[in-house]
């Protein structure tokens, strides 16, 4: 198993693995990590809050960003004058 791969299938916070009865969250800002309780999240809060909010900028960058999937051309009124 991979490190990335490993990431995404324990608690960052106490390591646990996620099997059938024990469901991992996903940090609900960036999507880097996951918890498997809300107090591994509170615990793990200060070790990952510098990366959690440098992803999330990321996030919205890519959303701001992005380029449409089609030209659109002609849909805006002021491009038809």
């Amino acid at each position: 198993m991979n490190e990335d791969n490993q990431a995404d299938t324990c608690c960052a916070s106490c390591g646990i693995a996620e099997v059938d009865d024990i469901k991992l969250k996903e940090c609900a800002t960036c999507d880097l990590v996951r918890y498997c309780s809300d107090g591994c999240l509170k615990n793990h809060k200060s070790q990952h809050e510098e990366d959690c909010k440098k992803r999330a900028a990321e996030l919205r960058d890519e959303l701001l960003f992005k380029q449409p999937e089609s030209s659109h051309l002609g849909d805006c009124p002021i491009c038809c004058l």
